[in-house]
């Protein structure tokens, strides 16, 4: 099937599935065996899933905990690949989809720094040109030539998102949940996702908060258990999705929800 020239994202009846083990350990699993218990379940996270994305767009992907949505980023990302249909990607993408991922706990943040911006594509002489600036986002003053390892878990997350806004994208993929730590550095986050938006780039956004969803996206895609309930206007699908409206108050309160 050919798509046009100005599309971003496919996501052609795409089903993923995973494993439930009902037992831990190995003596478990066999007493359940021999008992003739069920040891372990199949579930579909993602169910036929079917959608495109045009350039420049911004998409709020909004569901219930357990929806599918932080599977259907892994997907769109490439660190995951489906069980049926394909996922098509159209560009360098970059974002943080997992507090961390591409760290090495036992490197400093400096040299993690130059490993999670190679890990996300960028050339050892873009990460010397945006060091400073990485440096600058992140905060981690003092800190920056210890090992990770000994980082809060905030100033891993920040350290993780100062390098991804640094890389030349098509698409970025935002996870509410790696805006953690204090209100200033939630607002930086949302003022340089909204800086990427506007320079025309492709943005998903997993959010719960509509407050933010509103002001960041153009487009609702809803997930249940799976499949896609609603694909459409913002209003509407946070109507849809029945997401209580306090948080209009300030939008940037639930940037830390859990998926």
């Amino acid at each position: 099937m050919s798509h046009p020239a100005d599309t971003s994202i496919v996501v052609e009846n795409v089903t993923k599935s995973f494993s439930l083990r009902y037992q831990r350990t190995f003596k478990q699993l066999t007493v359940a065996k021999l008992q003739g218990r069920e040891t372990n379940k199949r579930f579909k996270a993602l169910d036929d899933v079917s959608f495109s994305v045009s350039q420049g767009e911004s998409i709020g992907l909004m569901g219930l905990n357990g929806s599918g949505k932080s599977t259907l980023l892994k997907l769109v990302q490439g660190v995951m690949r489906p069980d049926s249909g394909q996922v098509l990607t159209r560009g360098r993408i970059s974002g943080l989809i997992a507090t961390g991922a591409g760290f090495h706990p036992q490197l400093t943040g400096r040299d993690n720094i130059y490993l999670n911006a190679a890990v996300l594509g960028m050339g050892e002489q873009e990460t010397r040109r945006k060091f400073d600036d990485i440096v600058e986002f992140a905060d981690v003053g003092e800190f920056l030539d210890s090992p990770v390892g000994n980082y809060s878990s905030g100033m891993f997350a920040r350290l993780g998102f100062a390098v991804a806004v640094h890389v030349d994208c098509d698409i970025f993929l935002a996870d509410e949940v790696l805006a953690v730590g204090d209100q200033p550095f939630k607002k930086k986050c949302m003022a340089r996702m909204e800086e990427i938006r506007k320079s025309g780039r492709t943005l998903f956004y997993v959010s719960h908060a509509a407050g933010s969803v509103r002001k960041m996206c153009d487009r609702v895609i809803v997930l249940e258990k799976g499949r896609v309930g609603f694909d459409g206007a913002v209003d509407a699908g946070i109507k849809y999705v029945k997401y209580d409206s306090d948080e209009e108050q300030n939008p940037d309160e639930e940037l830390g929800a859990d998926i």
